[in-house]
């Protein structure tokens, strides 16, 4: 299996190291700057699409190619309708955030249901175990399902992909329990993190 991967290096690596049992796995990877032939491809990963949706026409036009995109604070439905893309290919969102390829279990989105079949075929030749969630913001973090709270998780996968992803859930659901608290706005408008001095 032929799997391209674009973004950030780290999410990058991230996903390679996940896949790395896999046989037969060939992982090419690009910062999203090259013009790509994504067709010689079985599998696309774009780890940047939450902040860059752009490609989405041309992985659209991909027929019955599985394209897994980083779809925490866009919805699948939301870039479609933005991108006025006709989808061919078989769009599923992830939660490429830092920290998050290497859970267990992924969450995962899918902009077509009946797609659902294809996707446990994919996953299973991956080894990821995962669980299908609603096409929504935030995917299944409508809620404090994970361990840590938002300052904890600002320090594990930084400040920015918190603050836009509450920003994101506070617009898509008006949820007064997703709005920003004035400490961490001024966090991220400065880059800070919330590491305390003594664990510096």
């Amino acid at each position: 299996m032929k799997i391209l991967v674009t973004g950030e290096e780290i999410r990058a690596a991230e996903l390679r190291e996940r896949l790395s049992g896999v046989k037969d796995l060939e992982l090419d990877y690009s910062d999203g700057d090259d013009e790509e032939d994504y067709k010689e491809y079985d599998c696309i990963f774009d780890l940047n699409f939450d902040d860059d949706p752009s490609n989405l026409p041309v992985y659209a036009a991909l027929r019955d190619k599985p394209v897994f995109v980083n779809a925490v604070k866009l919805s699948l439905n939301e870039a479609a309708y933005a991108m006025d893309a006709k989808m061919k290919c078989m769009l599923y969102g992830m939660n490429g955030l830092p920290t998050f390829i290497q859970q267990s279990t992924w969450e995962i989105s899918l902009y077509r249901k009946f797609q659902a079949p294809e996707l446990e075929k994919l996953m299973n030749a991956l080894g990821i175990v995962f669980v299908p969630v609603e096409d929504r913001i935030g995917l299944v973090k409508l809620g404090t399902n994970y361990p840590y709270g938002p300052f904890e998780w600002c320090d594990k996968v930084g400040i920015t992909p918190v603050f836009e992803t509450l920003a994101a859930l506070f617009e898509d659901t008006k949820d007064e329990r997703y709005k920003i608290c004035p400490l961490l706005k001024t966090k991220y408008l400065r880059n800070e993190t919330f590491y305390r001095e003594k664990d510096k």
